[in-house]
């Protein structure tokens, strides 16, 4: 015991590590209390170990007090790094939930910044000079890209719906099909938004066939809507029947009855003439004449999350008197980079390679191979001590949409030598720019469909840094 105190006396006291050039340094950029915090936890790891030791470890060990200045370093930039931060999503999902789904254009910065950076004309009126409405900043041009009659945006697409019924149909009947009543993620359920609006469920045909009969049949007096769910994460293949909407919203009009739709993803582009799976557009849901249609706004579409609501005038001035509205209203940054991404649909033509999301899902295979090769020449040329190789695989839309859609890709595979694959993972994963990757068959997989090009110099350094040290 007598010897381990001998070493306890020798840890370096926080007074004396604040002394040190590189801490000093450290404390004209970060806040003092970061700085000092971050000692006393590395002192504390030393104490830690020293109480741990054998008696035949102890005459060996010694304090490297270089060492515990490199950690204090490295804690201290840990400590300093946002929890919200930039990461490499090497997956191939493009809507990856977990990473934050759609990426916003580069081409709204500037938009998005000054907005977020000065005041703004949020709920305040130019022209009469008295409070307005923020909802006018999106409404004109939202209306103009659908053809409908009105629209709002709350948060997310569950708000939306839950809005939706709780105005049109709180204790009253809202019939839809069994085989819609999907779960949306994260446990929230069809079924649950509507018990929360005081709507009551009535269900009609079976999971995998429902007839237009089924809707006629189950209408009384208490059906305040018709609900069509567009099941846009998943798909039921093979003995299977549906009602379309126009035949929905016929029946909805010679029974005085509002039809919604809700279209999930939501999407402005055809992306079948782009070789994709067919997605009903929001274009085409008002074109068939849905009273309202409610959509995403951080998928398909490619924004900021946002549940975007759009049709009958009538119903949207109904909804905007609901106080659930407040609850779900967005901020203003929000509607600055919902605003500015809808712009960039006015040209479709250019859309398609401004909006990362819809240039990821529609870049042709060349071009993947293209991207892949390149990558592919950086790391054969300057990364060691792994086996590097090319193959063909598959890229997945993701955040759920397109469940069914596989989309061609280049993918490289990785093999450490000197650590295991689960190990390198992790590394990858806890770099100092995260790099989100894959593990298939024992090899680390990277996806150039979800890669910037300036990535890959990241990337490149990032496994020099791990494999090379």
């Amino acid at each position: 015991m007598a010897k381990k105190q001998n070493i306890f006396a020798l840890i370096p006291k926080v007074d004396e590590l604040l002394k040190d050039e590189k801490i000093e340094k450290l404390l004209e950029k970060v806040p003092r209390i970061t700085v000092v915090e971050s000692i006393r936890e590395n002192i504390e790891y030393i104490r830690k170990k020293i109480i741990k030791l054998n008696e035949d470890e102890v005459e060996d060990f010694k304090i490297d007090e270089e060492e515990l200045i490199e950690n204090v370093i490295q804690k201290v930039t840990l400590k300093n790094t946002m929890n919200l931060r930039k990461v490499i999503n090497a997956t191939g999902v493009v809507l990856h939930t977990n990473l934050g789904r759609a990426l916003l254009s580069d081409a709204i910065k500037e938009d998005l910044w000054n907005v977020a950076s000065s005041y703004s004309t949020l709920e305040f009126d130019i022209d009469s000079g008295k409070r307005g409405s923020r909802y006018a900043h999106v409404e004109e041009i939202i209306t103009k890209l659908t053809g409908a009659e009105a629209a709002m945006v709350v948060n997310n697409n569950a708000a939306a719906v839950l809005l939706v019924l709780d105005t049109l149909a709180k204790n009253k009947e809202v019939i839809v099909s069994r085989g819609q009543l999907v779960e949306i993620g994260g446990a929230f359920r069809v079924p649950d938004v509507m018990q929360q609006s005081g709507a009551k469920l009535v269900e009609v045909g079976t999971t995998n066939k429902t007839h237009f009969s089924d809707y006629k049949n189950a209408i009384s007096e208490e059906t305040a809507v018709l609900l069509k769910v567009h099941t846009s994460n998943y798909r039921i293949l093979g003995f299977t029947e549906e009602v379309s909407l126009k035949d929905l919203v016929d029946l909805g009009k010679k029974s005085n009855i509002p039809v919604i739709e809700d279209i999930g993803s939501g999407t402005f582009i055809d992306f079948s003439k782009y070789g994709l799976y067919k997605e009903p557009t929001v274009q085409e849901s008002v074109l068939a004449g849905a009273d309202i249609v409610t959509f995403s706004g951080d998928k398909l579409l490619g924004g900021p999350q946002a549940g975007i609501i759009v049709g009958k005038e009538k119903y949207i001035k109904e909804m905007k008197k609901n106080p659930y509205t407040r609850a779900f209203r967005v901020d203003k940054l929000t509607l600055a980079a919902l605003e500015a991404t809808l712009r960039l649909y006015l040209n479709e033509k250019d859309v398609i390679y401004q909006i990362p999301t819809l240039r990821m899902l529609t870049i042709s295979f060349d071009k993947i191979k293209e991207k892949a090769d390149a990558l592919y020449e950086m790391l054969k040329n300057n990364v060691k001590n792994c086996t590097i190789e090319k193959m063909e695989g598959v890229s997945q839309v993701g955040g759920g949409s397109m469940p069914l859609e596989e989309m061609p890709t280049v993918l490289i595979r990785i093999k450490p030598e000197n650590i295991s694959v689960n190990k390198f993972e992790e590394l990858l994963r806890n770099y100092k720019t995260p790099i989100i990757t894959r593990i298939s068959e024992d090899q680390v997989l990277i996806d150039v469909r979800t890669l910037k090009l300036d990535e890959f110099y990241i990337i490149v350094n990032g496994l020099c840094h791990i494999l090379m040290g």
